[in-house]
């Protein structure tokens, strides 16, 4: 099989120039097998120029390439989200509102709302596989310094729990982050359940809250943290990565959206090696995304 080329900026303007080209890229990731009508499963259809629409031959139902996606009704041109999700799978550091702001020649809150639908896109995705193997689990917390607050674990900083399975050589694989209320036993072995296949093999410190993970189906190595040592070294070195990005690019977040800033962390972490292809797997999950409304976000 021939080796597909890596594709530029310019290359990338070219080919998607117009809507009627995203229309075409959109087409085939979302009907990569041929259309099939959402409604009866018909194989065939007509086009409607004027309104983009496809109809099926046999039940007559309308439907649109964006709709019950997170384009759904979106007044921003395709060619445009085209261009945010190219630039956002390409930069590593993570993309502000106001960057995307500048370089679309649109709306803050335009940026801010396309940016945070695509990184919902980002998070179903991934909440379509788990973590197996050899899988590093640890605690973090995200938010600025305050005076006179509690450090560590009596923080009231924003808690994250952090999972990270590794290969066969010891290195990281692939990463989850999740925001919780608490890191009680309960809700530990809650994102475990969630994320991790059972049998996994997880390594954690000596907090309580992780000795029941061996309970459900799980191994569990754990340790008194000594960093010194590389126990549970890729974790503690990833989370920091992770809050240089926060504090850099977005200058802290407040909890209420910063999962979100998370789960496109991870998305794109589980595809750093992918180049500029991370933008077919960002396209493919916006196509298979559900909507989000910006009464959603603000409420």
């Amino acid at each position: 099989m021939k080796k597909k080329k890596e594709i530029g900026i310019m290359e990338f303007v070219e080919k998607y120039k117009d809507d009627d080209k995203c229309r075409e890229a959109l087409f085939d990731s979302r009907f990569s097998e041929g259309f099939r009508c959402p409604k009866c499963n018909s194989k065939k259809y007509s086009y409607h120029n004027k309104r983009h629409l496809y109809q099926c031959s046999k039940c007559r139902y309308q439907c649109s390439l964006t709709a019950g996606t997170i384009m759904h009704r979106s007044h921003i041109p395709l060619h445009k989200w085209f261009m945010a999700m190219y630039l956002i799978a390409k930069d590593k550091r993570g993309y502000s509102a106001m960057q995307l702001s500048r370089e679309l020649n649109i709306g803050y809150k335009s940026a801010w709302y396309l940016l945070q639908r695509l990184r919902k896109a980002m998070k179903e995705r991934n909440g379509n596989y788990c973590l197996s193997g050899i899988v590093e689990v640890d605690d973090t917390y995200f938010g600025g310094k305050k005076k006179g607050g509690k450090r560590g674990r009596g923080t009231k900083k924003a808690k994250v729990i952090v999972a990270l399975s590794k290969d066969e050589e010891g290195k990281p694989k692939h990463l989850r982050m999740q925001v919780v209320s608490n890191l009680k036993s309960r809700t530990v072995r809650s994102f475990a359940s969630k994320n991790i296949v059972e049998n996994s093999q997880i390594q954690t410190d000596a907090l309580n809250s992780y000795r029941k993970l061996s309970v459900d189906k799980f191994g569990h190595q754990y340790q008194i943290f000594d960093p010194d040592t590389q126990w549970l070294h890729w974790i503690h070195t990833i989370i920091e990565n992770a809050k240089a990005l926060v504090e850099g690019t977005f200058h802290g977040l407040d909890k209420k959206h910063l999962q979100l800033y998370l789960d496109e962390y991870c998305f794109k972490f589980d595809r750093r090696y992918f180049g500029s292809f991370i933008f077919d797997r960002l396209l493919l999950a916006v196509t298979l995304s559900s909507p989000l409304s910006f009464a959603e976000l603000t409420e």
